[in-house]
């Protein structure tokens, strides 16, 4: 069994990069509240998070489930569904598509095809 040594960093969704906020969008393109993860923090207490993985960090991206929904309503590459644009993801899909990592979780699929 292989154990991960990547370290972890527990941060915020507006503390990341530009660019790792757009890899996030891309991985969670039907948003973020159904995918946060729940721990208990170290006084205790639950804490939410959304878990993303690059080639050399897992990240750890803190926020509530209503935090969660507000980042996708106030964000113009979600429709009004709460889906990731077309147009977003095929930006974006273009953009990172040298990122290996991206395409090691399930719930991504970027398709260059017209509809």
């Amino acid at each position: 069994m292989e154990v991960n040594q990547k370290p972890h960093k527990l941060t915020t969704f507006e503390k990341l990069s530009e660019a790792l906020q757009e890899q996030v969008k891309l991985v969670y393109s039907e948003g973020f509240a159904d995918s946060l993860i729940e721990y208990k923090g170290k006084d205790g207490a639950k804490v939410f998070a959304l878990r993303f993985e690059t080639d050399d960090t897992v990240y750890l991206i803190k926020m509530s489930g209503k935090r969660a929904e507000q980042i996708i309503l106030d964000d113009d590459d979600f429709d009004e569904d709460g889906n990731l644009t077309k147009i977003a993801k095929q930006l974006y899909g273009e953009k990172y598509s040298d990122k290996d990592y991206l395409s090691d979780y399930n719930d991504f699929e970027f398709n260059d095809e017209e509809d």
